[in-house]
């Protein structure tokens, strides 16, 4: 017979023991915490009783808060941007504000501050001299916590040998330093961050461990997370596609317009809306600003593009699915074919690619040293293949699609692997699209109505556009609508807005967050979305 001793815990036991072994761990890092924050109390508490006796104590210590409230007009060109220090400043007395990013000290009279601004770094050296610098205006360096913003008066010079770890090639000697903002114990720490997969798991071969930040600990801590040199890369990557996007269309006799997000009924068709009260009435947040943006069309704008939120309700828990993201759409009008829209696609992403090669290559090889990735292959005039050719190579490769059905993920990442191989991009339009798998105002094909004026994008084998000429005629309209489920009376004055003549047309819309996700090779879209909203996450 066993011995209580001898029997294995209860599985209540286990549990009320890991909780317990959870909340110790939670006591002692609150424990850490607080001790840390009272040594920096009893650090800053020294420092002020060695001021008194410092004659040099007005060249550094904390901005008072009536010295940062916009107190006195300072002439801007009195600063310099740690981007713009090199060597053609030696020897020149320079002021600069940004993050301390690193701090050592080396014994009592030297200390090191890396300085960040803007992704931009340099090395600032405090060493005791006579009447500019004392051991208690080192000993304030060295007492400063990461990631406060500080300013820095001081003497550029160029060290005789690479400077490892910073972007700049030069040092500034410290005369003055200031904390502006003083940033609290830090929960997860830059460098670690900015840390690669590659550089983790050979640290992890030579018996070394460096701390992993995972992705939801990034995302709840966005703030700090955003200050790795990938991230700045990303989303100034980012800025410059919604640009180029817009300045291309404009150059093409585009305007800029903006569709309300607030509307009385469903835009895509289905279920996944967001759906809230509007004044007593039922309304929903829009998923493309789709009907609006034709009856802009039905205005007489003649083409018209928007950047701006796009809602969609789904339970997607995917890789490149968000509940909220940036649209960039486009409509215009078709004088005789739907491939006139398709030809504003090609060339308007062969100049984003173009564009972004050219002008974002800093910003590219900061978010490839912490995610490694191969340029984009796409060719200067953008391959077309219709559906049926698709499924046709599908089906040569011995994969078995439905050839009246829509692609799955895993079908699309085959078919662009095999339309790499033949043709040699990753950039591609498929088209005539079955009738069956698309929105209801999407026109059909007129030889074959079981297919449609349709179309889709993809960049390494995902799609990032969808995009068709649209039903202009009400009847059909109303007939393609019922077909869907959807009721006529909540797009009503959808409808009415065909009755008075509508020119052919045609448009597509773009996530911007997946293009960028996808140019940049990444794996997950919450990489490229600024505060990403996903179904289980609606903060920070």
């Amino acid at each position: 017979m066993s011995t209580p001793e001898s029997q294995p815990p209860s599985e209540d036991a286990a549990s009320v023991s890991k909780k317990a072994a959870k909340k110790e761990a939670a006591k002692q890092e609150k424990l850490r915490r607080r001790h840390e924050q009272e040594a920096l109390a009893a650090a800053t508490r020294s420092l002020a009783v060695d001021d008194e006796q410092d004659p040099l104590a007005a060249n550094y210590g904390d901005v008072p808060l009536n010295e940062i409230q916009s107190k006195t007009v300072e002439d801007v060109r009195r600063w310099t941007e740690v981007g713009a220090l090199t060597n053609t400043l030696e020897n020149r007395s320079v002021l600069i504000r940004g993050r301390a990013q690193t701090i050592r000290a080396v014994g009592k009279n030297m200390a090191f501050v890396v300085v960040r601004e803007r992704g931009f770094t340099v090395q600032c050296v405090a060493t005791v001299q006579p009447d500019t610098v004392s051991r208690q205006t080192v000993k304030y360096v060295a007492g400063l916590s990461r990631e406060s913003i500080i300013d820095i008066e001081g003497v550029v010079s160029v060290p005789s040998v690479e400077i490892k770890g910073t972007t700049q090639q030069v040092e500034v000697q410290v005369r003055k330093v200031y904390c502006v903002s003083k940033a609290a114990v830090l929960p997860i720490n830059i460098e670690d961050a900015a840390r690669s997969d590659a550089e983790i798991e050979k640290a992890l071969q030579a018996g070394e461990k460096l701390v992993r930040v995972n992705q939801d600990t990034r995302l709840n801590n966005r703030v700090l997370d955003l200050r790795t040199p990938a991230n700045q890369g990303i989303f100034r990557i980012q800025s410059q596609v919604g640009n180029i996007f817009r300045q291309f269309l404009l150059s093409e006799d585009f305007f800029e317009i903006h569709t309300p997000k607030l509307i009385a009924g469903s835009s895509e068709g289905g279920a996944a809306v967001f759906r809230l009260d509007y004044k007593g009435q039922p309304a929903c947040l829009a998923q493309s600003p789709q009907l609006h943006k034709q009856m802009a069309i039905c205005g007489d704008f003649g083409r018209v593009f928007e950047i701006g939120g796009v809602y969609r309700a789904e339970d997607s828990y995917t890789h490149r699915h968000l509940c909220e993201f940036i649209g960039l759409d486009v409509e215009m009008e078709i004088k005789s074919h739907y491939s006139e829209v398709m030809d504003i696609v090609g060339r308007l992403f062969v100049t984003i690619f173009d564009t972004l090669n050219k002008t974002c290559e800093k910003e590219l090889e900061a978010v490839g040293r912490q995610y490694p990735f191969e340029p984009l292959k796409y060719l200067p005039e953008t391959l077309r293949l219709t559906f049926e050719e698709g499924i046709q190579m599908l089906k040569d490769a011995g994969v078995e699609v439905d050839p009246m059905g829509d692609l799955n993920t895993e079908v699309e990442r085959k078919l662009g692997q095999l339309v790499l191989e033949k043709y040699g991009t990753e950039f591609y339009i498929l088209h005539r699209y079955p009738l069956a798998v698309r929105p209801f105002y999407t026109m059909p094909c007129h030889d074959n109505h079981a297919y449609s004026n349709s179309f889709d994008v993809f960049i390494r084998g995902e799609e990032i556009i969808s995009g068709a000429q649209r039903v202009h005629v009400p009847e059909l309209l109303a007939e393609r609508a019922q077909a869907c489920g959807i009721e006529l009376k909540t797009i009503s004055t959808y409808i009415d807005a065909f009755r008075y003549g509508a020119p052919p047309h045609g448009g597509f819309g773009v996530g911007l967050e997946r293009v960028v996700m996808l140019f940049c090779g990444l794996n997950n879209i919450r990489k490229t979305s600024l505060f990403p909203r996903d179904p289980l996450r609606i903060a920070p």
